[in-house]
């Protein structure tokens, strides 16, 4: 149903109206300023270690970003497409990154999720991600609230 493949410059655009629409949505993310599509091209995937798209029909439904933090520990960052929803997009890109991580011969897996972010923590705990740590205020919402920060972790 799903292709999962490193992402193109001309997946940019696609990418961007997603993560975009999630910010704009609230609550899910721990982004809350709007990427341009160059901006976004050049953080993902210019900077990450791993970046994959999941398309079907054509059309990309999401993608993943995975950023080296050092000790063979990559950092992930998941959006599925929330304007036009397809059931399963978040297993096939997990699975895609995961084989990519032990290609790479990386020993783990973390997910830094807000702890206002109900839906990000069930994904990667059913993605077999388990608790971690916590970090303390870790992030500050446009409003003013300090949220804890969970860090998850998968080891391949």
């Amino acid at each position: 149903m799903f292709t999962v493949r490193p992402m193109e410059h001309r997946d940019a655009a696609a990418c961007t109206d997603i993560v975009n629409f999630i910010i704009r949505q609230g609550g899910t993310t721990a982004y809350e300023e709007e990427y341009s599509v160059e901006d976004f091209d050049a953080h993902y995937r210019e900077e990450a270690e791993v970046c994959l798209v999941a398309e079907t029909e054509g059309k990309v439904a999401g993608f993943q970003g995975m950023f080296d933090v050092g000790h063979g520990v990559l950092s992930i960052g998941s959006f599925a497409d929330q304007s036009d929803p397809k059931r399963g997009v978040g297993r096939a890109l997990i699975e895609g990154s995961i084989a990519e991580a032990k290609r790479r011969e990386f020993k783990s897996i973390i997910a830094k999720i807000t702890s206002d972010n109900a839906s990000g923590l069930a994904y990667y705990s059913c993605m077999g991600f388990f608790d971690d740590h916590i970090i303390p205020n870790d992030h500050t919402r446009k409003d003013g609230t300090k949220v804890d920060r969970i860090v998850k972790r998968l080891t391949l």
